[in-house]
């Protein structure tokens, strides 16, 4: 027996270890680092393009559930995530660098994976795994077209936020903390007063954006609002999103500011660090203008600028099964972000998914079906479920998950609740299935 999996993403390595890890052998297609996609730069595999950290790590957060969950499937991105983490507060954020090469080193000396460092024009023949991600070239998209009905796919456009050096951050303007005290102060805290917010929000709505080179389609999903697009849509809308001061006083007044702009470290050395929420397609000169104006980034170097790019997905409530499997071909399965899941952790949960299904197929076992009282089993029917009538991309949230049957007071007793069923839910199944 033998599986191609095709994309060596957070999605694509999970399946493909799944897979290898109970025996199966898999040639996993990679087409770095003979070509590279717009939004790349590293040529390991499971590259952490927009630099954010994994989200939250508690179980009272439905991604913090989720990433539970993989652990104790025996996930090789949370097993790589766990030791290349840096400090966060309550967030599980990586050493991307480090992250993507143990990854990738995982993958490349496993006795039962063959990789293939080439560019897949077309669907291979015998059982696949198509785990291409967002930025799915052109050539193979024409191809999944070529299997959907309507000759339809969907896409939106995803943004990234720049990096800045820490050496250039002036920390007389700033403060190491974390929201409410948090865990530990690993966030530096930028604070701005009502003019200095104001002058930096009239020009960020008048800034000059780039270009979308090649697409009719300017869909930005929620979750990736480019900062200046956020902007537009009201003079405090930052300041109650990205730019919130609550619970971040500044120790030199001992009050809240007017607003504040968190940066998030993104090296271990943390040498560098992300602008949180600042995901943007303005021009490179009009980012380093406009973002400059925040008084602790005013001689800030940046190292990367935010760039903006097409993300693709599939419309999977019509075209493919709660196994993401292809309804009209069942040889063919789809993992991570291509089957319209949201977030690396989605996606990499999309990939575990979609490897243990398909090794209970190709051992001739009964599936698993992981329900949807689980995070993992909850996104994947959702995003196969016939019942959502404009399909866009989702991140995991207790709101798709199967409500308890007793009332319990207190969002955060009811949802620590949820994931304590859920735990004990994955607990059996590893026991029963997983590891007989």
């Amino acid at each position: 027996m033998k599986v191609s999996v095709v994309g060596a993403g957070l999605a694509g390595c999970e399946a493909a270890w799944q897979l290898a890890e109970n025996g199966i052998k898999v040639e996993l297609f990679e087409m770095k680092p003979q070509t590279m996609s717009p939004a790349h730069i590293s040529t390991d595999f499971a590259e952490l393009v927009c630099s954010n950290s994994l989200r939250s790590d508690e179980l009272s957060n439905a991604v913090g559930l989720l990433k539970e969950e993989m652990r104790r499937l025996g996930s090789l991105i949370m097993r790589c995530a766990d030791a290349t983490r840096i400090p966060a507060g309550g967030a599980l954020a990586v050493d991307r660098v480090s992250f993507a090469q143990m990854v990738t080193e995982r993958i490349k000396n496993h006795p039962n994976i063959t990789i293939s460092h080439c560019e897949v024009t077309d669907i291979p023949q015998g059982r696949v795994i198509i785990a291409t991600g967002p930025l799915t070239a052109d050539t193979l998209a024409d191809k999944f077209i070529q299997l959907v009905p309507d000759k339809k796919m969907l896409s939106f456009f995803d943004a990234a936020a720049p990096i800045v050096s820490f050496d250039s951050i002036d920390m007389h303007s700033a403060y190491f903390a974390s929201r409410y005290d948090k865990g530990t102060a690993d966030y530096i805290n930028c604070p701005l007063s009502r003019e200095q917010y104001l002058d930096f929000y009239n020009e960020l709505i008048v800034a000059q954006e780039a270009q979308l080179h090649g697409f009719e389609d300017k869909k930005v999903f929620e979750g990736c609002v480019p900062i200046e697009v956020m902007a537009k849509r009201g003079e405090d809308t930052m300041r109650y999103g990205p730019l919130k001061p609550v619970g971040l006083p500044d120790p030199k007044t001992g009050k809240e500011p007017y607003a504040v702009v968190q940066l998030r470290k993104d090296n271990a050395e943390g040498t560098l660090y992300n602008i949180v929420g600042f995901q943007t397609h303005l021009k490179f000169p009009e980012q380093k203008r406009v973002f400059s104006m925040i008084p602790a980034l005013q001689d800030a170097e940046f190292v990367r600028y935010g760039v903006m790019h097409r993300n693709t997905f599939l419309d999977a409530p019509k075209l493919l099964d709660r196994y993401n499997r292809l309804k009209s071909d069942l040889r063919i399965s789809f993992a991570g972000q291509i089957t319209g899941v949201e977030g690396y952790v989605e996606s990499a949960s999309s990939g575990l998914l979609t490897g243990l299904e398909t090794l209970c197929e190709l051992k001739g076992l009964e599936a698993i079906n992981f329900p949807e009282e689980t995070a993992i089993g909850s996104l994947a029917l959702y995003t196969s479920g016939g019942s959502v009538s404009d399909f866009q991309p989702m991140n995991v949230n207790f709101g798709i998950i199967k409500p308890l049957e007793q009332k319990i007071k207190g969002k955060r007793n009811k949802n620590i609740a949820l994931s304590e069923r859920a735990l004990t839910i994955i607990d059996e199944i590893v026991e029963q299935r997983l590891k007989s």
